[in-house]
């Protein structure tokens, strides 16, 4: 994909040689690709993507403060429908973008990973002001390449769309946009004035670039990703532990069977077969001791350090009863807050690229035609539930108590439990009248 963008706009791909592999590794990782010397089932990349994923939405709610039966409403149930795909392609891949396209009467996102599209720009902070994806369509046995690249501007977003017939692995002639069905109502040039940047939604991993040191995001098992390969050979040697201690038994060639061509063997190899020396007539059982415990303990101490580099609680990955010296209270308490907060910064990112994409749906839905946006757009408020360092339901009754003393306005506790904006008057007369009884307001 990168070579044909470069061939259709001229334009190179910002990513350093370094992050383009470190890429392909994440991924191999992650999808189990064969390695020589490593056994690759355990997949332990997939069951940290999926342990977090699941962390960061076991309490999610979001909603609209205004306008959740309109476009903004319909919207975010799309939204809310590609979650967990999108953010576990952004674990993967340290990045993931969120395509807005037009469906029916709304607008349904497409999670888009990182390896299917190509920065062509970015600013000081790591932010796209370029980008360039593909689409492969056919038609019978010509196959085609629809290139597209997103320009941020001042104004607003221009996009150019290309559409080429490819011929072999090669890029070839390009072809006006209505030779395809599917891309006949588009245009190669479009500018949509007051779209913010890419147009696209994205989700960036929080972690510090541990690759090239540039503003690109990195995989979330970036930092463990030599940990993950010792695993995966470690877990190969104790397969190989355990062949090699399958017993054997020693038998004389005079012993074993002829087969239609007159070799002796038998095919149960359990048997192994020795010269005929009238020293090694007879039959002799080998079965070496098993040195399983010694790969098991060095798979676990792999583990730990797995946890410890990613901010993961003792026993996510590895198995707690394992360790050799018991941890202190302090200790188990300082790794349950590190999981805490990794899974609260997990959680902005995915409250980031949400709120993101419903200020996009504003801005396209305008100028579709599907809805007259009001002066003060929906605001998005996302619930998260409990997490380790705080109970909800303790500091709510504090709340309660600090009103009922006087202490507290209850519009502002009520702005609290709700996650509702508070900051104006015009804030808390709306929650005023959307929560407090009549007589009630203060």
């Amino acid at each position: 994909m990168q070579t044909y963008l470069e061939q259709a706009f001229g334009k190179n791909d910002v990513t350093s040689a370094r992050m383009r592999g470190a890429l392909r590794e994440w991924l191999d990782l992650y999808y189990g690709a064969p390695r020589p010397g490593e056994d690759p089932a355990p997949r332990l990349a997939t069951l940290i993507v999926a342990k977090l994923c699941r962390t960061v939405f076991a309490d999610y709610n979001a909603r609209l403060d205004s306008g959740a039966d309109g476009l903004p409403g319909r919207s975010l149930q799309a939204l809310n429908a590609v979650a967990k795909r999108a953010v576990q392609y952004a674990l993967i891949g340290g990045e993931c973008l969120l395509k807005p396209v037009l469906s029916g009467d709304t607008l349904d996102f497409v999670p888009i990973r990182r390896d299917c599209y190509t920065p062509l720009a970015r600013d000081a902070h790591g932010r796209l002001l370029a980008v360039g994806t593909m689409e492969c369509h056919s038609r019978g046995a010509t196959r085609y390449a629809l290139l597209e690249r997103r320009v941020a501007g001042a104004e607003g977003l221009t996009i150019e769309t290309r559409l080429f017939e490819l011929n072999g692995q090669a890029l070839g002639r390009c072809v006006p946009l209505s030779t395809l069905e599917a891309c006949a109502d588009l245009v190669p040039q479009l500018f949509l004035p007051g779209v913010p940047g890419v147009g696209l939604a994205v989700l960036r991993t929080p972690l510090a670039n541990c690759v090239d040191g540039s503003t690109d995001a990195v995989s979330i098992y970036a930092p463990a990703v030599g940990l993950l390969h010792g695993l995966a050979r470690c877990e190969q040697q104790l397969n190989a532990e355990f062949a090699n201690g399958a017993s054997r038994v020693f038998a004389s060639e005079d012993l074993l069977r002829p087969d239609a061509r007159g070799n002796r063997a038998l095919r149960d190899d359990l048997f192994v077969g020795l010269p005929d020396d009238p020293a090694n007539l007879g039959v002799t059982v080998y079965s070496p001791t098993l040195r399983e415990q010694s790969y098991l303990a060095r798979k676990q101490d792999l583990l730990r350090g797995c946890e410890s580099l990613l901010g993961l609680r003792r026993g996510i990955l590895s198995e707690t009863e394992a360790e050799a010296q018991p941890r202190t209270a302090t200790e188990i308490a300082a790794t349950s807050v590190d999981y805490d907060l990794t899974i609260r910064d997990l959680q902005t990112m995915w409250a980031d690229a949400a709120r993101e994409a419903m200020t996009l749906c504003t801005a396209l839905g305008s100028l579709y035609g599907l809805w007259q946006a009001p002066a003060r757009p929906p605001v998005l408020t996302i619930d998260w539930g409990d997490g380790v360092l705080y109970d909800r339901s303790r500091v709510w009754a504090e709340q309660r108590e600090m009103v009922a003393d006087g202490l507290l306005r209850p519009e502002l506790a009520l702005a609290w439990y709700y996650d509702l904006p508070h900051e104006t008057d015009a804030d808390l007369r709306r929650i005023r009248e959307r929560f407090m009884p009549k007589g009630g307001n203060a």
